[in-house]
């Protein structure tokens, strides 16, 4: 990282010089068309009316993202509250009182109402209420970011869901078609054993496998209303788990750009949060360290004391004082002084955070980047897998009805096919998974009003 940037602090206690190797020139890729710069609005790409809905209504409804940004409210209160130092505080007072003395058998009575108008200012000689303000603000900033990267992570989350209950549903699809041709191949191999052509080893190994394909279909069923309940969830609804989600899974065949990892600091919401926490904790001892500093204020006060309400403020009685107050702390047994070490101590424990985030999500993106090509080939491969297995599947059946191979051939050949396509779909599942990752990772963000837009032009098209 340039140390340029640790340089944007107004104040001075903020001293912390990174080495430039914090940030590498390029990614370990060596592909020049990943280095390019990144694509805005990647959201886009997904062109489905069902997510974009979806998206849209999890924005609106998911209750962790609610929280958020009533965080980022508390945060703004916080900031009215820490700049009102800077201003004059102006209070009234009207109070009264009834007095009764007795004196040699005689009772009187006297009636008193006063009233009170004060107006105190502290003098920001130090800048300390600055830095304090500062520091509210910075923190301020730090949730909206913190709320931004929530807001990418929910769209990620929700995307990454309905693609899950998409590869669940499509592995029910897969096992039921499964499960159908075994019991065909049941219905075949009893005929046959009937006939006196099957032996009954055969008739028993062709039930049992027709029974641990309902079986499957069963507990891949269950998954997938596990998978929809969860997506239900993040859209803040009742989780019925009876979303439907019929739509195939798209093939990932574009490269995606990475830009540079100097790019990452300035994109990442996440790591913009860490620098601003970072930043307020830096205002923080500037403002701790001040507080060992003199505070001068001033104070001003108008006071009228009559014997009724209706006299106040007449010209009769009215005074008023204006009074210089200048507090400077001798002694309080180290606390001032523990109160900033522990300042200072949180400041480099923020650093370490910073850092620490900064790393990570350097990690994240390599990782998604050499994820990504090991998700391909294996890919790649599985579909010839595929290919061969469904042939060979085929093939092992019409040898066993011609009587040159046992069931058991037959039953190996079959659960090959059909784990083959079956770890096809689950490929297809991780990239898509590994792509919108990696979108996040890089700091990709979409736009609100896109979505929103899309929204309206299609249900303005179905009406």
């Amino acid at each position: 990282m340039s140390t340029s940037l640790f340089s944007c602090s107004s104040t001075d206690e903020l001293n912390i010089d990174l080495p430039t190797s914090y940030t590498p020139g390029n990614w370990s890729t060596d592909s020049d068309s990943l280095t390019s710069q990144i694509k805005e609005n990647w959201f886009e790409e997904l062109q489905n009316d069902q997510i974009h809905q979806l998206v849209e209504l999890a924005l609106k409804q998911n209750f962790q993202l609610k929280q958020q940004a009533l965080a980022i409210d508390i945060k703004k209160q916080q900031l009215i509250i820490a700049g009102s130092a800077l201003w004059p505080s102006l209070d009234v007072g009207l109070s009264g009182n009834r007095r009764k003395v007795i004196s040699n058998s005689a009772t009187s009575y006297s009636t008193n109402v006063s009233l009170d108008l004060n107006l105190k200012y502290e003098l920001d000689l130090w800048g300390k209420l600055s830095d304090s303000e500062q520091q509210a603000n910075l923190e301020l900033m730090a949730q909206q970011a913190s709320y931004t990267q929530a807001k990418q992570q929910l769209v990620a989350d929700v995307i990454i869901a309905w693609f899950s209950a998409i590869e669940a549903n499509q592995l029910v699809v897969l096992y039921k078609k499964r499960a159908h041709n075994t019991q065909q191949n049941l219905l075949i191999i009893e005929s046959g054993y009937q006939q006196g052509l099957n032996s009954a080893l055969d008739v028993y190994l062709s039930r049992n496998e027709v029974n641990n394909e309902l079986a499957r279909i069963t507990e891949q069923q269950t998954k997938k209303t596990l998978a929809i309940r969860q997506l239900e969830q993040l859209l803040g609804e009742y989780p019925t788990g009876k979303l439907l989600v019929e739509v195939d899974l798209p093939e990932v065949t574009s490269n995606i750009p990475l830009g540079l990892p100097s790019e990452l600091v300035t994109r990442k919401p996440e790591l913009l949060a860490s620098w601003y926490q970072l930043l307020a904790k830096n205002s923080a001892l500037a403002y701790a360290h001040k507080q060992r500093f003199p505070s001068v204020s001033l104070m001003a006060s108008i006071s009228d004391e009559q014997d009724d309400v209706s006299d106040l403020l007449s010209s009769s009685l009215l005074g008023w004082s204006l009074l210089g107050n200048l507090a400077m702390p001798i002694f309080n047994a180290g606390k001032l002084e523990a109160n900033e070490e522990r300042t200072r101590i949180e400041l480099k424990q923020a650093e370490q955070g910073y850092l620490s985030t900064l790393h990570t999500a350097f990690v994240v993106v390599e990782n998604a980047v050499t994820q990504e090509a090991s998700l391909n080939e294996r890919y790649q491969v599985m579909l010839k897998a595929q290919l061969n297995a469904i042939a060979a599947q085929t093939l092992s059946f019409e040898q066993y009805q011609s009587g040159l191979v046992n069931y058991t051939t037959v039953l190996d050949a079959q659960s090959r096919s059909y784990d083959a396509q079956s770890t096809v779909i689950q490929l297809q599942n991780q990239l898509i998974i590994n792509r919108v990752n990696l979108h996040i990772a890089l700091g990709g963000n979409f736009s609100e009003s896109s979505i929103t837009e899309s929204n309206k032009r299609n249900t303005q098209n179905k009406d």
